[in-house]
């Protein structure tokens, strides 16, 4: 399912928390809203995500340091918050698995709705 909202869309109001988050779009609205209002509040950190830093947001997928690994899973929550915490429009097609690379710590982060992969220790 292809998940889209424009950024100069109002962010919703009077909604019930099963409406924000248990409706068709499971939440992702909410989270992107979630991070258009740390954009305002907190500019210092949406300037870092402008420039491609994967900062640690409420959701897992933020890269406080480079892992062994060199890449991890987060979910789509992540992602949503993180193009609202950009400025961006919401894009996202959840049957997909996006993956986006930090620009501070070159680590590799998965987007998915698969809660499998991203519920392990990182």
């Amino acid at each position: 399912m292809k998940i889209h909202r424009l950024i100069n869309e109002p962010i919703r109001s009077g909604l019930t928390w099963e409406m924000r988050w248990r409706d068709a779009d499971k939440g992702l609205i909410s989270a992107w809203e979630v991070g258009r209002v740390e954009s305002a509040s907190k500019p210092e950190l949406a300037v870092r995500a402008k420039a491609g830093e994967l900062v640690v947001l409420s959701w897992k997928g933020g890269c406080e340091r480079e892992l062994k690994l060199k890449r991890k899973f987060g979910p789509l929550e992540y992602l949503a918050a993180w193009q609202g915490l950009r400025g961006e429009h919401l894009d996202i097609e959840t049957n997909a698995e996006i993956t986006v690379i930090c620009s501070r710590t070159k680590m590799s982060v998965t987007f998915t709705q698969d809660s499998k992969k991203y519920a392990e220790p990182s």
